[in-house]
């Protein structure tokens, strides 16, 4: 066996008790000081197979093979005690507990004690992070929480690290971190299952990819400088499907919703002379995260109110997010990980998010397996049945059941937030279609989105949002990605 090579996964299936074979063949190399990319569109069964690696779920056939010998992992302790360590898309810490309170769990899980504290200071000067142990891990921003991981894990003497869509909740500026991060530890020594869909990332951080597609590997060894980004994207999902043909609304009638000398105060100050959407309109929101989007979402969906100034929305002014979504209006928020309860069944997440919209009902099992049958076919939800945990399915059909449920009840008004962040290829133009769909049908769409090709894709009119002001509106025909960048930067 090649001495750079650390671990193997040969032939690899996963097949699940009620038949749907989830990998069929696998086989994976991961090397000393290299990034191995594992690329797939969601559902494709890259994060099963590095749960397979990491010890939490167990292969039907194949083997696993470290430093040249079989081994049987029984959980992920014995994965984490044989050095290898995984970082998930949203982090696994205790929230009610500090950031030093869960590495000491960790430590303890792997036996190790004052040892891992010193190798932490080690950790902190390879990587570049720095991270609050004394914060709770609730008090915390996600990339904070993803840095206080991969340093638990390096400082558990950890030789393999699996990251598992890694920059799905980063800014730009934290990507930048993490990738100099992973260089950083690619000279360590290190050996990195880097699993995503994001083609731009792939070929800037990875040394070799597999593709996976529907369980089998389709493509294996590649190096990602050499093949075009369109071959990749065709070897992950097939014949990519063509976008859609962009619809120009008309808007007409009056604003569904309606901002005007509004100011309010969460985290930053918020102040907006006027700003509306027109129904049959798309008025997408850019800027950098943390300029006052969230702010806005909230004063729009009643959870913020404002100190004055007057914002209405579909002809009132909701008082709470429930009496914004009983008024006609309907939400997609940023985390799906926090709108959907991911240890309940698809159709008891449906029957919470019915019950939002609507307010008590009497919903029986049948009731819910034909609502859920009716999501499911409309938007293209592939789930094992009605009553399978929602943490079961890929983030794309998450995220395809949470806008599903949103759109299902006809809205007049959407506020949509980072909709298709995290979602391969083909979920993304599919979302996509349909926010562009229900605004071809009258209704209003505030998008408010961090991935500017997003805005310019969807919206009539961009607005930008620098510091808790609106620095422009754009119409889309004038707007390039040079004007709105400095916009976003004040100007």
């Amino acid at each position: 066996m090649d001495n750079s090579v650390v671990a193997e996964l040969r032939d690899i299936v996963k097949i699940y008790p009620d038949g749907v074979k989830a990998l069929d063949g696998v086989s994976l190399t991961l090397e000393k000081g290299k990034v191995h990319a594992v690329l797939g569109e969601n559902g494709a069964g890259k994060t099963t197979l590095m749960r397979i690696l990491y010890g939490e779920i167990r292969p039907t056939r194949g083997e696993i093979i470290l430093d040249g010998r079989p081994v049987r992992f029984k959980s992920t302790v014995d994965a984490i005690r044989s050095g290898i360590a995984m970082v998930y898309q949203h982090p696994r810490m205790v929230p009610t507990l500090t950031v030093r309170e869960n590495m000491e769990l960790y430590f303890e899980s792997a036996g190790l004690g004052e040892e891992a504290w010193r190798r932490l200071e080690w950790a902190t000067k390879v990587t570049g992070f720095e991270v609050p142990l004394g914060e709770r891990a609730e008090d915390l921003p996600l990339g904070v929480l993803q840095r206080a991981e991969i340093l638990r894990s390096l400082a558990a003497n950890a030789r393999i690290l699996i990251l598992d869509e890694p920059t799905t909740n980063l800014t730009p500026a934290e990507v930048g971190g993490l990738f100099e991060a992973i260089r950083r530890m690619k000279r360590e020594g290190l050996a990195l299952a880097y699993i995503t869909h994001r083609l731009p990332e792939v070929r800037e951080i990875a040394d070799t990819v597999t593709v996976l597609r529907r369980g089998k590997v389709v493509a294996s060894g590649v190096d990602p400088r050499r093949v075009p980004g369109e071959e990749l994207a065709r070897l992950m999902v097939g014949e990519l499907p063509k976008p859609a043909p962009r619809k120009r609304h008309k808007p007409h009638g009056s604003p569904v919703l309606l901002l005007e000398d509004v100011e309010a105060q969460a985290r930053i100050r918020l102040t907006i002379r006027r700003l509306e959407v027109m129904p049959g309109e798309v008025l997408g929101v850019a800027g950098v995260e943390g300029n006052g989007q969230d702010e806005l979402v909230s004063l729009v969906i009643g959870l913020l109110k404002p100190l004055r100034g007057r914002v209405e929305v579909l002809g009132g002014t909701p008082s709470s997010p429930r009496d914004f979504l009983r008024m006609g209006g309907a939400f997609i928020p940023g985390d799906r990980g926090r709108a959907l309860i991911q240890h309940f069944s698809v159709a008891e997440n449906l029957a919470f998010l019915l019950y939002a919209h609507q307010g008590p009902l009497m919903l029986t099992p049948r009731s819910l397996e034909g609502l859920y049958r009716r999501v499911a076919e409309e938007y293209r939800v592939v789930a094992e049945g009605p009553w399978v945990p929602v943490s079961s399915l890929s983030g794309g059909n998450q995220q395809k059941l949470l806008v599903g449920t949103q759109l299902h009840l006809g809205p007049r008004l959407l506020v949509a937030v980072n909709p298709t962040r995290g979602l391969d290829v083909a979920t993304t133009r599919y979302v996509r279609s349909l926010i562009d769909g229900l605004a071809a049908g009258g209704a209003g769409v505030l998008l408010v989105s961090s991935d500017l090709d997003e805005v310019l894709e969807l919206s009539d009119r961009i607005a930008v949002i620098y510091k808790g002001r609106i620095t422009g509106i754009v119409a889309r025909e004038e707007a390039t990605p040079e004007r709105l960048g400095a916009l976003m930067g004040g100007a």
